[in-house]
Formats: C-alpha cells, sequence, structure tokens
C-alpha cells in the first residue's frame, strides 16, 4: 500500500504520536512518501529521520492513501493538495477539537491494522467551488468547509445581494456571509449560528456573520442551487475566504458558488459515525441525568 504522509509544522510536543504513526508504517511493510516541508520539519525540529521511500514536492502523485496529522487544518490543506485525484484521506488528530481529523492519537495503531486488512469505510464529502468572470481566486478554488464574504478589518458592515438559481433572495447588510457544506457546518457558520447538517444530507447553509437586522437567519437549501453574490463595501474592497485562504477582492465583482464536480473520500473507522463524534467533541454525553443504558441502547 502506497501511503502519503502530510502534517502541520506545529507539533513539537507530539513527537512521540508521530514516531508511533512511522514506527506502525514500518510494521505493516507501507510503501511510505511524506511531503518534503513535513520532513523538513521532522527532522529539523524534532531530530526524528524516518525512513522513507520518497519526499512529496508538488501536487503530482499517485497514493492508496493519504494521512493526515494534525488537526482540521491540516485536513484541509491536505485536501487542496489531494484535489480532485480521488485519493482516500485518513486524519489523525493531534491538535484541539478534530471533526475531521476525528482518529485519536491513541487509536493510531488500531485503525492502521483495520484499514491494511480493509476493514474501514469511506465517505464522500461535499465540495464548493468558487467562480468568478472578472478575476480569479488564485489557487485551489474548492472548499471542503465554507466560502465566506467577509468585510475587511475594521470597516463598515457590507451588503451582499444574493440570488439562487438567478432568482434574487435577499440582501445582507453583515459583517460577512458564510457559504457552508454539511462538514462545514460544524465549523465556522456553527460559530455564527448556523445549523448542524449531517454529512450524507445534499445540503448548503447560508449563515450572515453579526447581521444588521435580527429577522435574517440562517438559510439550508439543496446542493444543487447556484448562488451568485455581488457586494457592495463602503472601502471598495472585500475578503474571500475559501477554508481560511483568503484574498481581497475589490466591489462590484460577481461571484459564483456551486458545487463542485468532484468530491472528497473521507476514511472512517466502521465502528464510528457523526453523531458519535458530535457526543464526543461537542460534549453532548456529557449530561450526568442521562442514564448510560440509554446511551447505550
Amino acid at each position: 500500500m502506497k501511503i502519503g504522509v502530510f502534517g502541520s509544522e506545529y507539533q513539537v510536543g507530539r513527537q512521540n504520536v508521530i514516531r508511533r504513526l512511522f514506527d506502525k508504517l514500518v510494521q505493516l511493510e507501507a510503501v511510505v512518501y511524506v511531503d518534503r516541508r513535513f520532513y523538513a520539519f521532522l527532522e529539523e525540529k524534532l531530530d526524528f529521520h524516518p525512513k522513507v521511500d520518497g519526499l512529496l514536492d508538488d501536487d503530482d502523485f499517485d497514493l492508496t492513501l493519504a494521512l493526515s496529522v494534525g488537526g482540521d487544518g491540516t485536513f484541509l490543506r491536505t485536501t487542496a493538495r489531494v484535489n480532485k485525484k480521488n485519493i482516500p484521506i485518513l486524519g489523525i488528530n493531534t491538535g484541539r477539537l478534530g471533526f475531521l481529523a476525528d482518529v485519536s492519537s491513541n487509536e493510531i495503531e488500531d485503525m492502521l491494522d483495520e484499514i491494511f486488512k480493509n476493514y474501514y469505510k469511506v465517505e464522500e464529502r461535499t465540495l464548493l467551488r468558487l467562480h468568478t468572470h472578472e478575476r480569479a481566486f488564485h489557487g485551489y478554488n474548492y472548499a471542503l468547509n465554507e466560502i465566506a464574504v467577509l468585510k475587511r478589518d475594521s470597516s463598515s458592515m457590507i451588503t451582499i445581494h444574493t440570488f439562487l438559481n438567478g432568482e434574487y433572495l435577499t440582501s445582507y447588510q453583515a459583517d460577512g456571509l458564510v457559504i457552508a457544506t454539511p462538514t462545514g457546518s460544524t465549523a465556522y457558520s456553527l460559530s455564527v449560528n448556523g445549523p448542524i447538517i449531517a454529512p450524507s444530507c445534499a445540503n448548503f447553509v447560508l449563515s450572515p456573520v453579526a447581521p444588521h437586522s435580527l429577522n435574517v437567519r440562517p438559510l439550508v437549501i439543496p446542493d444543487s442551487c447556484e448562488i451568485t453574490l455581488r457586494v457592495e463595501s463602503r472601502n471598495k474592497y472585500f475578503l474571500i475566504s475559501l477554508d481560511g485562504r483568503s484574498e481581497i477582492f475589490p466591489s462590484g465583482i460577481e461571484l459564483q458558488i456551486s458545487k463542485a464536480e468532484h468530491a472528497i473520500q473521507v476514511v472512517k473507522r466502521y465502528n464510528h459515525t457523526f453523531y458519535q463524534t458530535l457526543r464526543e467533541k461537542l460534549m453532548w454525553g456529557a449530561d450526568v441525568r442521562i442514564p448510560d443504558d440509554v446511551k447505550s441502547s
């Protein structure tokens, strides 16, 4: 099995976890390729020199599986590297919350054993695609979590004229607007009171950021909708962010956001579900008033 390892460079305190990962890959006789920047971090910062079969410099590679070692941010960057290659991605969480990278450090050995026995499931996750006519977004113009249109710094709120399949919806007067996938419904959208959507649902959610009117609420729409945005800003510029990758755009540019033509393959354990992740990450199972027999039923 040909495995690529991509990781965060801010994991000095997670050295033991990373060593265990590479030791297990050696034990399983995997063919291992590592992102060059991550490998340099291992050598220079951790004084760790794992034996690998090659280094990955660009986005031209072919793998059986991609391992993302870090948090959800690392997983999103790995998604951009994998792009349209249809390579399954496994997220190993050495960060904090971890909705995407939800394999904990104490599950590494068991999870890799299951993968080499083909005992795992792959979930298909929808992506958003950004298209602009007047000026292109530099680099990867897809988002697994969300596309956010935001005001710059401390400027006045912006006006976002919004159309769904050509039909006028509303003009959001707010600090911004988050368009999220079901995967991204537990990220930025959730922090601005957007709803949680199960990953298997064919929906997007539009969540305004600090709207001027309290009557403006998040809206769930079918993922077949094409969303058109026209932004007005007093300082003539606004910010577009795709999974945290941001660029400044001038007012007046029309943005078209739609479901991408490809999806991302996410590896999950057979005995793990999205609802279990919600209970663990959002502490829904911490209520001592709920009997244990109810939780296990």
